[in-house]
């Protein structure tokens, strides 16, 4: 069995990343290819059976591991809906892809993929208690307790972003407002300053005082929403990954101050906050362990 290998999938709005692995998550072959337009369910099934037919043709995959952008179902076979895809309602993804693939497939949120490939093979790897953020477009986040993810009885749990940290702050499309999602994502900062993210920490990395007031800001904000999961889980560690987090040596300062102000020692004892270590890698590599752990149970 040690020629074996699984499929590690990443869904996103604008491209789907694939990756075949092999037991000790050394990734054999990747390849990206774009989302269709209009990504309906079909056409991104079509397009996944496609390019498995060019990653893997001698069939050596034994399963299939897929992270999506938005809740699946607890079982990890239904995506219930997928955010930035349209027409994406409560679609049998698992069911459909293991009838036209002949292999066993698990589905889970993009975001707890990230968690489990960090947990796997990156930053989080020490711990057993981790809370993964992501800091992109949205603001996403995955728990993992005593080494299990964490999705709640529905499958749905750990949407981390969608917290309040503003009662009267600016509205969320999640039909929240002031949600944390709406102060530290990407999108966040860009309405705020007028600036994407990169260009603002280039700006204070050069000295200007605006733009290091933002990030000291930022760090506050984002030190909140930590202060909630601190006070809930008490985790070991606090991993910061997506595009924004490239500036986390900017803001990771008053960050911390602020928690240490916040949140009362017993629930921060030995606390770590790093940075995630696997980029956008990091959620075909979770993929293809949920994959790795769909084989093992199925054989056990």
């Amino acid at each position: 069995m040690s020629d074996k290998e699984v499929l590690g999938i990443d869904l996103g709005g604008t491209a789907i990343k694939f990756g075949r692995f092999n037991r000790e998550g050394i990734c054999l072959e990747k390849l990206t290819v774009p989302t269709p337009r209009p990504a309906s369910p079909t056409a991104v099934i079509q397009t996944i059976v496609e390019t498995l037919e060019k990653l893997d043709p001698d069939n050596k995959t034994l399963a299939i591991g897929m992270g999506v952008p938005g809740p699946t179902d607890r079982a990890g076979k239904t995506v219930r809906v997928a955010i930035n895809l349209d027409n994406w309602q409560n679609v049998p993804m698992a069911e459909t892809l293991e009838k036209l693939t002949h292999r066993p497939v698990i589905l889970a949120n993009d975001a707890n993929c990230a968690l489990v490939g960090e947990a796997w093979l990156g930053a989080g790897r020490a711990y057993k208690d981790v809370i993964l953020l992501t800091l992109g477009t949205g603001v996403g986040g995955g728990i993992l307790l005593d080494g299990k993810l964490f999705i709640g009885r529905h499958g749905t749990a750990a949407e981390l972003g969608l917290i309040t940290v503003d009662l009267h702050g600016h509205p969320c499309n999640s039909g929240n407002q002031g949600s944390l999602e709406q102060h530290a994502s990407a999108t966040a900062i860009k309405r705020r300053t007028g600036m994407d993210a990169a260009a603002l920490a280039a700006q204070a990395r050069a000295g200007d005082g605006d733009a290091l007031a933002f990030w000291a800001t930022f760090g506050q904000e984002l030190a909140a929403g930590l202060a909630t999961f601190l006070y809930v889980l008490t985790p070991e560690a606090i991993l910061i990954g997506g595009g924004v987090s490239a500036a986390m040596d900017l803001f990771l300062p008053s960050l911390w101050a602020e928690v240490e102000r916040r949140v009362l020692p017993s629930s921060r004892d030995g606390l770590k906050i790093i940075r995630a270590e696997l980029g956008n890698q990091a959620g075909i590599v979770g993929a293809a362990k949920l994959a790795w752990d769909l084989v093992k149970n199925s054989t056990n």
